[in-house]
């Protein structure tokens, strides 16, 4: 996809009309109802970070999860509920079906999608990946179920460094795709053979490193916090560099008392959680000017409302279903990235 028609799909959704913000009142009895459907329907609430604080905390009253993608997928597979409801993007909806193909996935609405996804179509990167048939493919979990079936591995920000890591120790080249930030950040910290597809996060992407030198100035007892999904240049700002949950654990056990958050802010409801004493400043973007698509919050992310949850938990509606020819290619990456983890979870934990 080009940068000029992803910059007008991205408009469009800015753009579109939102529904007027609810009452204190209204929003209560929304989550009561929530509450009541998820019970009577045998469904649990997975949210993702970067949703809006009211459907995270929704999803820890209700005995459901609030995680990075990684753990949104592990939580899903072992959770015993036969309907998951999937508040984020389509890519994690479809990886909940992909390894949940018999339980039910619902989602607030099927609209929210991800650049990242928009700029890897499947017969592009076929293509490319039939160009270089000696390479292991590598590909980051925002993309679509097509294109993980066409995956030899499929990673998520928190265990990329660490696969990578792995299959170059054993000799591999990698083809990656889509991210090409995250890609350059895991190439450099690994020294890894890497071919860059070059795709970009709407939200990341934006971020600018002369404001950010120009914040950290002003803040000099700041700590920065970044995701590697930055260009390179704010990566070499930060303090800390990781996924949401790397990102939350730095702040957690950094001793700043203040800090400079690179990635989006719908983060800010469980760092402010977790670490009620500490101030949290959102890095700086394009801010409100003609280039800023996002402004530090995926519009995508946003479209996850509680109404739409209740319409979908009501009427069945906005359902995920994954062409069952693609299930059989598609889980074999994403359980490869589950195994990996899971066993460097009993590595660490046996040498604790």
């Amino acid at each position: 996809m080009s940068h000029v028609s992803e910059r007008i799909l991205v408009q469009a959704h800015l753009d579109a009309k939102q529904p007027k913000p609810l009452t204190p009142a209204e929003e209560d009895a929304y989550r009561q109802d929530i509450a009541a459907e998820l019970k009577k329907q045998n469904a649990v609430l997975v949210a993702h970070y970067y949703c809006d604080p009211v459907l995270q905390a929704l999803a820890e009253e209700t005995g459901g999860c609030v995680a990075d993608s990684l753990e949104m997928a592990r939580f899903g597979s072992q959770h015993p509920a036969q309907t998951l409801v999937v508040a984020g993007v389509k890519f994690m909806g479809e990886t909940a079906k992909i390894l949940n193909p018999e339980k039910r996935i619902l989602m607030p609405t099927l609209e929210a999608t991800c650049s990242l996804d928009l700029g890897c179509p499947v017969d592009e990167f076929s293509a490319f990946c039939d160009q270089h048939p000696e390479r292991t493919v590598v590909v980051y979990a925002n993309t679509s179920a097509a294109v993980k079936a066409r995956a030899d591995w499929v990673v998520t920000s928190s265990c990329a460094l660490e696969i990578v890591e792995s299959l170059m120790d054993n000799g591999e080249t990698i083809l990656w795709a889509p991210d090409q930030h995250l890609g350059r950040y895991i190439q450099r910290e690994t020294g890894a053979d890497m071919l860059l597809w070059e795709g970009a996060c709407i939200v990341h992407e934006e971020f600018k490193s002369k404001q950010l030198a120009d914040m950290k100035a002003l803040y000099p007892q700041a700590a920065v916090l970044v995701h590697p999904e930055s260009p390179e240049a704010v990566i070499e700002l930060a303090d800390a560099v990781g996924s949401t949950s790397q990102l939350i654990k730095a702040a957690q056990t950094l001793p700043n008392e203040m800090f400079i958050v690179a990635t989006d802010r719908g983060i800010f409801y469980k760092m402010q959680q977790l670490c009620p004493g500490k101030q949290f400043i959102e890095a700086p973007t394009a801010g409100s000017g003609a280039t800023c698509r996002s402004c530090a919050h995926c519009p995508w992310m946003a479209m996850n409302t509680l109404e739409r949850m209740l319409q979908s938990l009501r009427t069945g509606s906005n359902e995920i279903l994954v062409d069952a020819a693609l299930i059989p290619k598609a889980v074999k990456p994403l359980k490869r990235m589950l195994d990996f983890t899971q066993a460097a979870r009993l590595t660490l934990a046996g040498n604790a």
